[in-house]
């Protein structure tokens, strides 16, 4: 048989190969990507960071409202795939780096390279880490780019309470938060969550 599955989330189609990640829940996937694109609150000029991506998910469903969208994720069969999804969608302003989040983003910021080259800004940064949550060297380097707006997807609210805590003591403020019952008749839930840059 072939070796990917399908699924369609709004009228972005994707095709999800054995190792890549994907929600389970079609329906309040759309619910929840739909949030994140309002929380990201993108007029069309904006550019956008997405980490831990999977296949792009998020990124593709943002794109098309956004400048321009890079996504990061460690697995390399995720990245094809994501490069895959964008081509199946014909979305030409995404790009996307195989690589751990806590180095790619640092990294990059650390040598002024590619997409965060000196004086480029980056308007949202998006992340949905997994259960761990963010580390802290990551959210160092969100703050010291500075974006305008943080959208923060979540499947733990432990760790995403321990790193708002973090963002909020650097200069974001906590603007809206929203729970989306992924897993229905389980304990568990995903949280999005805006944080703004507080302006000085």
């Amino acid at each position: 048989g072939q070796d990917y599955i399908t699924d369609v989330i709004e009228d972005v189609k994707y095709q999800i190969s054995p190792l890549s990640f994907f929600q389970v829940n079609p329906v309040q996937t759309a619910a929840l990507y739909k949030k994140v694109l309002e929380y990201a609150g993108l007029t069309g000029e904006e550019t956008v960071w997405d980490l831990y991506c999977g296949i792009g998910s998020i990124s593709l469903f943002l794109a098309r409202q956004a400048k321009q969208v890079y996504g990061v994720e460690i697995v390399p069969q995720a990245i094809a795939d994501a490069k895959h999804n964008a081509q199946l969608n014909r979305i030409t302003n995404a790009e996307f780096f195989v690589g751990r989040a806590e180095e790619v983003l640092p990294n990059m910021y650390g040598a002024g390279q590619g997409p965060l080259q000196t004086g480029r800004l980056v308007d949202v940064i998006v992340v949905d880490p997994p259960r761990k949550g963010c580390e802290e060297s990551l959210l160092e380097t969100i703050v010291k780019i500075s974006p305008k707006r943080m959208v923060y997807v979540s499947c733990d609210p432990a760790t995403l309470a321990r790193d708002i805590k973090y963002m909020t003591a650097h200069g974001y403020r906590l603007e809206q938060v929203c729970a989306v019952d992924q897993f229905c008749h389980s304990p568990h839930v995903e949280t999005v969550v805006l944080m703004s840059r507080v302006e000085k």
